[in-house]
């Protein structure tokens, strides 16, 4: 497991911040049926009974928001993962189907409004993980984004540059078809509260659709 800080910029902007990571051996397909029936299911009782201007107001994902204006970002510009995809089902448009480790992820995400970074560890450099503030004109590019202005937003940093942003992670470190060591790392703004749902949440569907095994599990703050 890898050590992860907290930079004394993301304490003094969201001093309540908490953090679980999980740390597994998979094995990832391009496809899960019993893991998009979940889905599915859940995509039907989000657009039964929400309204897509209820997102904003779900506590994990306001206080991400919350954490975006204090580091510099304009949530509403850049949105955090788990409001875009609700946004997204909220708006009729299906979820991408990618594989079935970032389908998983997504849908815990989706199910407890936590923005969680999923990365293949082994190409993560180093032993340890910062969570700090991105700078201006900080290189960084964005899964399927192209190159993605991180100025103001939260940032994990390994030892070559940011891996992860609650609104997008980076190409380098990305998961695929190959990956057989995930890290997800799923991102309290809101303090502790849902933190060990989320992570058992995890590690369940892990086991039950990707082989999950060899679990470590680790809350920082």
């Amino acid at each position: 497991m890898f050590e992860i800080k907290i930079s004394q910029e993301i304490k003094d902007a969201c001093p309540v911040f908490a953090g679980v990571a999980v740390y597994a051996k998979v094995r990832n397909t391009p496809f899960s049926e019993g893991l998009w029936t979940e889905i599915e299911a859940f995509t039907e009782e989000l657009t039964t009974n929400s309204r897509i201007e209820d997102i904003k107001l779900q506590p994990v994902i306001a206080a991400t928001r919350e954490a975006y204006k204090r580091c510099g970002k304009d949530p509403g510009r850049y949105r955090p993962s788990s409001e875009a995809l609700r946004r997204r089902l909220l708006r009729g448009i299906p979820l991408y189907r990618i594989d079935t480790l970032v389908d998983l992820i997504n849908l815990v995400s989706l199910r407890t409004g936590h923005s969680i970074g999923g990365f293949d560890a082994d190409k993560i450099v180093g032993n340890y993980l910062e969570l700090g503030i991105g700078k201006a004109a900080e290189p960084f590019e964005g899964i399927g984004r192209g190159v993605l202005n991180i100025e103001g937003l939260p940032v994990y940093r390994d030892a070559v540059g940011g891996i992860g942003t609650p609104t997008s992670d980076h190409e380098r470190t990305k998961m695929d078809i190959e990956t057989t060591h995930i890290l997800a790392l799923i991102n309290g703004y809101n303090g502790k509260d849902g933190l060990k749902e989320a992570a058992e949440m995890t590690q369940e569907l892990l086991a039950k659709y990707a082989e999950g095994t060899e679990f470590e599990v680790c809350f920082y703050e």
